[in-house]
């Protein structure tokens, strides 16, 4: 169903609807998908070849908030959340569910899923590249350096960098 949508619904479509509801810009080279869990707040950015994915549950995104090219937003049952005046920088994904794969004999594909949803508060830089997984949940004023994976609680205004992503400094 969501493949016959974006077929039939142009993105220059979803670009307008969007701009007119709560005057958020949003690239009609974007695949950006149009369902009841999805919340924008005013004056969203979303760039060129984004994915946009609120179908599995509910996904929003606060006022003020950019989203930079080829960003990867999806959310799963348990949803995505990202705050106001918040930057997600190119290249960034953001996949809230993981599959389960705990038994041996069952394909992992078979398996289903899994969601414990995603949570980035407000005036949060998530750098170029990064990975943010389910579970995730970053504090307000926090800093992700570039190609970081996040996967845990990460305090406010703290600065974290690496695979995992841990604390490097803390802003004052």
């Amino acid at each position: 169903m969501g493949s016959l949508r974006r077929m039939l619904i142009p993105p220059v479509f979803t670009t307008g609807y969007l701009f007119i509801k709560n005057r958020s810009l949003v690239s009609f080279r974007s695949e950006v998908e149009l369902s009841p869990n999805l919340e924008l707040g005013r004056k969203v950015a979303i760039s060129s070849y984004c994915i946009v994915k609120s179908k599995e549950g509910p996904l929003r995104i606060g006022d003020r908030t950019t989203v930079s090219s080829f960003g990867c937003l999806v959310s799963g049952e348990a949803g995505l959340s990202i705050g106001n005046d918040c930057l997600i920088g190119p290249g960034v994904t953001m996949i809230a569910s993981n599959h389960v794969y705990a038994q041996k004999d069952v394909l992992m594909n078979q398996q289903g899923f899994v969601s414990k949803g995603i949570v980035i508060e407000d005036n949060t830089w998530i750098s170029a590249g990064c990975m943010i997984l389910d579970g995730a949940h970053i504090g307000s004023g926090s800093i992700v350096t570039p190609n970081s994976v996040v996967g845990g609680r990460i305090p406010p205004y703290s600065i974290v960098s690496g695979n995992p992503a841990e604390v490097v400094f803390t802003r004052r």
